[in-house]
C-alpha cells in the first residue's frame, strides 16, 4: 500500500468545507427577507423625492419588507428608475443585512428654455428635461426664437457658461433673435451683451472678462446700453 499523502487529504477536506460553507451561506443569504429600502442621492439636486424613488422601487412588489432576496430582479428595478425623466443613473443592490439600497444620480440642468407655450430644462448633455414639482433649478433662462438657434452650438454656449464659475453667477439670461444670434443678460448690469452666433465662445468671453475688469473701475459702466462681443478682436460698446 502506498503511503497516504496527508497534506493532500487535508487540502481536499478544507476545500470541501469551504465549498459547503459558501453554498450554505449563499442559500441562506438568498432566502433572507428584505427589511427596508435605503435611498441615497449623489449630488445636491432635489428634482425627485425619496418617497417617489421608494414608490418606484416597490411598484412591482407591493412592499419591500418580506420579499426574499432571491426574488428581487435588481436589473428590472434599475431600469424602472432609469426611465424616470429626473434620473441620470440608478444603482440598486441588496446588502447582506437585508436592505434594498438605491443610489440615485439626478440629471443636471444647465438652462431653462421658454419656447412658445412650453417650458423645460436643457441638461448638460443637451437633452430636454421636464420641470420638477419638487424643486426649481436656478439656471440661466433662454427666451426668444429658440427654434431659430443652432441647437448644438447653443448647447455648447450654455454648457460653457454653466461650467465657468464667474459666468454661471453673472449671466442670467439668453435671448435668441429671429436670425439665430444670441443676446445675453448680466446680473447687476442693465446692458445687453450682444454675443452674436454661438461661435468663438472662449475668445469672446475672454474679451468680455478683460473688458469688465477695466470697465468696473469706470463708473460710466452703468451708462452702457450694449456690449458687443461679435468681433473677436475687440469689444464695441454703445451708451444709452
Amino acid at each position: 500500500m502506498k503511503n497516504i499523502n496527508w497534506n493532500n487529504v487535508r487540502l481536499v477536506v478544507i476545500l470541501c468545507v469551504v465549498v459547503f460553507l459558501y453554498a450554505f451561506s449563499g442559500k441562506r443569504n438568498d432566502g433572507r427577507n428584505m427589511t427596508e429600502a435605503s435611498i441615497e442621492f449623489a449630488g445636491n439636486e432635489n428634482f425627485i423625492t425619496k418617497d417617489k424613488v421608494n414608490n418606484l422601487l416597490i411598484q412591482s412588489y407591493g412592499a419591500v419588507t418580506g420579499i426574499r432576496k432571491v426574488n428581487l430582479d435588481l436589473s428590472s428595478l434599475e431600469k424602472t428608475l432609469n426611465e424616470n425623466p429626473m434620473v441620470e443613473k440608478a444603482e440598486v443592490y441588496a446588502t447582506v443585512d437585508g436592505k434594498l439600497k438605491a443610489i440615485i444620480t439626478q440629471r443636471k440642468p444647465v438652462a431653462r428654455i421658454f419656447e412658445g407655450s412650453q417650458s423645460y430644462y436643457l441638461d448638460y448633455r443637451g437633452e430636454k428635461m421636464p420641470l420638477s414639482d419638487n424643486e426649481t433649478a436656478r439656471v440661466l433662462l433662454v427666451t426668444g426664437e429658440v427654434a431659430k438657434a443652432d441647437a448644438k452650438k447653443m448647447h455648447q454656449l450654455l454648457d460653457y457658461i454653466y461650467n465657468d464659475d464667474f459666468l454661471n453667477k453673472n449671466i442670467i439670461g439668453l435671448t435668441v433673435t429671429p436670425v439665430g444670434n444670441m443676446i445675453l443678460r448680466s446680473r447687476g448690469y442693465d446692458y445687453d451683451i450682444v454675443f452674436g452666433r454661438p461661435i468663438n465662445i472662449e475668445q469672446k468671453f475672454k474679451n468680455y472678462k478683460a473688458f469688465l475688469q477695466d470697465a468696473v473701475k469706470d463708473t460710466l459702466i452703468t451708462n452702457y446700453k450694449t456690449i458687443n462681443l461679435k468681433f473677436t478682436q475687440q469689444v464695441v460698446c454703445t451708451k444709452k
